[in-house]
């Protein structure tokens, strides 16, 4: 009974060291997609900050004409 037990003991602490390390590749990988979302989300705030800026750019040379316009109306 003894044996067998022992048996036991070493088959589940085996199965928990295989599962320990399954769940330390995926951790690994997690950080790893992890880090490409962090870096694809700072590109995607430049961009769109730069995005920003064009458009008030052109928000600004629009109104500029727009103003232009009115004068040369009135």
């Amino acid at each position: 009974m003894m044996e067998s037990s022992l048996s036991k003991l070493e088959q589940l602490v085996s199965d928990l060291v295989q599962q320990k390390q399954e769940l330390l590749d995926i951790n690994a990988a997690l950080n790893v997609e992890l880090a490409q979302a962090k870096d694809d989300n700072e590109s995607l705030q430049l961009s769109l900050m730069e995005q920003e800026e064009k458009q008030g750019a052109t928000a600004a040379r629009i109104q500029a004409l727009v103003e232009r316009a009115s004068t040369v109306s009135a």
